[in-house]
């Protein structure tokens, strides 16, 4: 079947799916304090319609596939869905993003069920910055999680922070000096402009150029990593000399990585997304239900990856915030 290709020749292989729009956590850059208003269950995918599409996608070349929410692990059933996704005739890589605050108790299930790896959403290695940060007072759950996936084999583990100016960007090198003790890969990732209580700042954003030298003041020379897999994703990878975890530097805003974008998004309540950053989303729930054959459900996703922008416009006049919240629109 002929595979999913943009405009500007980018091929598209990697799928990023939303299970739920529900969170353990009211982390201040992704919703306000009272939550989000949520979907009606009923306008939630079901598994099975999910499952249909990541066939239909995996016949047209998605190979990789992220599973994310809101929380994933909140919604029942998740063991079950990822088994079958990892089932798949054509899905190679399958990993899922986390708060990790139930991740020990899953893990193993987890790692049974086919999954390869996890990525976990962590901004503070401080009990009461994590609180404020998350609302929640789950830090020691987290650390856990974390233990328990490197134990059995959910790897590499993959720490997700979001650097915001003035209110975690002391802890920068704290968690940089994680990857020498300890095999985890310690991604930072720049402050991105989502619609929240707390509101997006140009200046509370540090860009990884910024977090990269603040790190090789403080400890020493980061070593870079070439990929030799051909699996190169958005962050460019360094690390200390002899350490056994690595260092990745995320810029969707001062450098972004558009012209190599592969991603579509799904959100929890059936709408594909192909840019983050757009508000232009496909309906897939409609067609999903109301008895479309495969054939249209395909031309959908053709189509919609044929219109997919050829970039973000963050850092332009025309730029317009999103105005969904990361945990509708899936991490």
């Amino acid at each position: 079947m002929q595979p999913l290709v943009d405009a500007y020749e980018r091929k598209i292989d990697y799928l990023r799916i939303s299970v739920t729009d529900r969170c353990n956590l009211r982390c201040v850059y992704c919703m306000p304090p009272e939550g989000i208003d949520l979907a009606e269950s009923k306008n939630i995918l079901r598994y099975e319609e999910i499952m249909r599409l990541v066939r239909l996608s995996a016949s047209r070349g998605i190979s990789k596939i992220r599973v994310t929410g809101g929380e994933p692990l909140v919604r029942k059933g998740i063991i079950e869905f990822l088994h079958d996704v990892a089932s798949t005739p054509g899905i190679k890589d399958l990993s899922l993003t986390t708060n990790g605050v139930l991740l020990k108790g899953y893990a193993q299930q987890l790692k049974d069920a086919g999954l390869k790896r996890v990525n976990v959403s962590l901004d503070s290695l401080k009990r009461d910055r994590f609180q404020k940060m998350t609302r929640g007072d789950n830090l020691k759950e987290v650390l856990e999680g974390l233990e328990e996936a490197q134990k059995v084999g959910l790897t590499p583990v993959k720490l997700n922070m979001v650097v915001i100016k003035g209110f975690n960007d002391d802890e920068i090198v704290d968690f940089a000096l994680m990857s020498k003790t300890k095999p985890y890969h310690v991604r930072y990732i720049e402050y991105m402009p989502f619609n929240t209580q707390e509101g997006w700042q140009r200046d509370k954003c540090i860009t990884a150029k910024e977090i990269k030298e603040i790190i090789e003041k403080a400890v020493e020379p980061l070593e870079q990593i070439t990929d030799t897999n051909g699996a190169q994703g958005p962050a460019r990878r360094y690390r200390f000399k002899g350490a056994p975890g690595e260092i990745g530097l995320i810029s969707p805003v001062s450098e972004h990585f558009c012209g190599s974008c592969n991603r579509l998004r799904l959100t929890s309540d059936g709408k594909l997304r192909t840019c983050l950053f757009s508000d232009n989303e496909i309906d897939l729930r409609t067609p999903l239900r109301d008895g479309s054959p495969d054939e249209v459900i395909e031309k959908i996703l053709m189509d919609a990856v044929r219109e997919k922008p050829k970039g973000h416009t963050i850092n332009e006049n025309i730029f317009k915030k999103c105005s969904r919240t990361m945990s509708l629109i899936g991490g």
